[in-house]
């Protein structure tokens, strides 16, 4: 079973995935192979709206000498510049880990709609985990936000990456 978090602005939903969840879910997790085939932690994020893929990314920040390049903020400069607005409503962002504050920021203010992330982070979460930063009432902008989506294959992968740097 699946749990949406939401404020208190917007009903709690229990929702199964759909098939396009998990499709697009999986091209999120070749993206953070990818990541990690670079030598970065491996989180990888599509940002879809109205069944196309607007945008993706893949975790860059040792490579792009960059702290803010985390997957989130990846797919979306690019899909930013697909739409030709940095504000992307009426889109879901699906990412391998649950985002950071710094990224749940991006997504608030880019007015992305849905959230469906694979594994929580205990450390850093901002969807509920440790911060409350993507559901917050107090933002003008409600995201809908949906994890667990394949957090097996997501951990496993994280953990994985880890415990060969160790």
């Amino acid at each position: 079973m699946t749990a949406l978090i939401s404020s208190t602005e917007t009903p709690l939903v229990q929702h199964p995935w759909s098939a396009d969840d998990e499709r697009w879910m999986l091209r999120a997790l070749e993206l953070a192979a990818q990541a990690e085939a670079e030598g970065e932690v491996p989180v990888g994020a599509v940002l879809v709206r109205d069944g196309e893929c607007i945008g993706d990314g893949h975790n860059r920040p040792i490579g792009a000498l960059d702290a803010s390049a985390h997957a989130e903020i990846q797919a979306l400069r690019a899909a930013g510049a697909h739409a030709g607005n940095y504000r992307l409503p009426g889109s879901t962002l699906y990412v391998t880990l649950e985002p950071c504050v710094m990224c749940a920021g991006a997504i608030v203010h880019a007015r992305v709609g849905r959230v469906v992330f694979g594994a929580a982070d205990p450390k850093t979460g901002a969807a509920g985990s440790v911060f409350d930063t993507l559901v917050s009432p107090l933002h003008n902008h409600r995201v809908q936000v949906q994890g667990g989506l394949f957090a097996d294959l997501a951990g496993d992968q994280l953990r994985r990456f880890f415990r060969a740097r160790r």
